[in-house]
C-alpha cells in the first residue's frame, strides 16, 4: 500500500467516475484501474461497487476513505513540516551557553525566534564548560557556545565559529577608579572586590604576565558567580569591579588600566562531529556574526 494508491482511491470515491477521476490525475483509466485494484487486493475487500459507469464506495470503503484521507493529509503535512525544517522555521534547536556568550545571545536569540519564526522551538541551557560539553555529548544539547580556549582538545568536538570578544575591566559612574584619569595599576584596583565568572587557564596565565602572581584568579577575585548578569547588577550598585567582556556591560565605564590589560575571549560554536546539525542552527551562527564583532 502507498500513498499514491489512496490518493487514487480518494480520487476515485470524491468522483465516482474512473473517467474523471483518471483526467484530475493525469493518469489513464486502465492505470488507475490497476491502483485500485491493487489496493482492494492487499485489503481483501472490495472498496467500490461499479455499477454501470458510475463507480460508488462500498461500507467498507466509506471506513477507509475516512482513513486514508487523515493518512494523506498528515502526509502533506509532514511535507511542510519538513520544508520549513530544511528552511531553519520549524523544528527544535537545543543550545547551550556559557555565562558570557548567554549575556550577549540569549535574549536576542529568544527575541529573535519569538518574532521571525514562531513555529521553531528553542531551548537554552546555561553552565559550566564540561557540564554544556557533557550535555551536548549525551545528545541532550545540539549546540554549545564557551570559551573555546578553556576546552580540552578533543577528537569528537567541532569548533565551527570562532568569534574574539575584548575583555575589560569595569566599574559603575561615579566609582572612585573612573574619575581617574592616569592608569590604575593592579594594587589599586584590588582594594576593591573583584567581580568575574570562571575563568580559564589562558586567561588567568595573560593576567598573571600582565600583573605577576597576585593576578591570578584564585588570589584576586572575590566575588565568583557563573551568571554574569548577576555580576554586571552588583557592580552597578557597588563598588565591586567586574572583569568580563567589554560588550556583556556597555553602561560600565571601563577602568584604565597600566599596563593596558589587552586580553581576550574566544567564543567557539561547538558540535559533534559526525552528526547532522540542526536546520535551525544556522540562525544562531548570523547572530553570532552579528552580535559578536569584539
Amino acid at each position: 500500500m502507498t500513498l499514491v494508491q489512496l490518493k487514487h482511491f480518494i480520487a476515485l470515491a470524491e468522483t465516482g467516475s474512473f473517467s474523471k477521476a483518471a483526467e484530475l490525475l493525469h493518469l489513464t483509466q486502465p492505470a488507475l484501474s490497476r491502483s485500485v485494484r491493487a489496493l482492494e487486493d492487499e485489503l481483501g475487500l472490495a472498496l467500490f461497487d461499479r455499477i454501470g459507469r458510475h463507480s460508488e464506495v462500498t461500507p467498507f470503503g466509506r471506513d477507509v476513505l475516512e482513513r486514508a484521507q487523515g493518512l494523506v493529509l498528515d502526509a502533506g503535512d509532514l511535507r511542510e513540516s519538513g520544508r520549513l525544517m530544511r528552511a531553519g522555521q520549524a523544528g527544535s534547536m537545543r543550545v547551550g551557553m556559557a555565562s558570557g556568550p548567554g549575556a550577549i545571545l540569549m535574549t536576542p536569540l529568544l527575541m529573535h525566534i519569538a518574532t521571525n519564526y514562531p513555529n521553531l522551538r528553542v531551548r537554552v541551557s546555561r553552565g559550566g564548560t564540561e557540564l554544556l560539553l557533557q550535555a551536548l555529548r549525551d545528545r541532550t544539547l545540539d549546540a554549545v557556545v564557551l570559551e573555546a580556549r578553556s576546552m580540552r582538545p578533543a577528537t569528537d568536538l567541532q569548533i565551527t565559529l570562532l568569534r574574539d570578544m575584548r575583555g575589560a575591566i569595569m566599574c559603575r559612574k561615579g566609582h572612585p577608579l573612573a574619575r581617574k584619569r592616569k592608569g590604575v595599576d593592579f594594587n589599586a584596583l584590588r582594594r576593591y572586590p573583584i567581580a568575574s565568572t570562571p575563568l580559564g587557564d589562558e586567561i588567568s596565565r595573560e593576567l598573571m604576565e600582565r600583573y605577576g602572581p597576585d593576578a591570578h584568579p584564585s588570589k584576586c577575585v572575590s566575588l565568583e558567580c557563573e551568571e554574569l548578569p548577576s555580576l554586571v547588577d552588583v557592580v552597578r550598585r557597588s563598588n565591586a569591579v567586574l572583569l568580563a567582556i567589554r560588550a556583556a556591560a556597555p553602561d560600565l565605564v571601563e577602568v584604565k588600566m597600566e599596563p593596558a590589560l589587552n586580553a581576550f575571549a574566544r567564543f567557539g560554536l561547538i558540535t559533534l562531529r559526525r552528526r547532522s546539525e540542526p536546520p535551525a542552527l544556522p540562525v544562531l551562527k548570523q547572530l553570532m556574526d552579528e552580535l559578536m564583532q569584539g
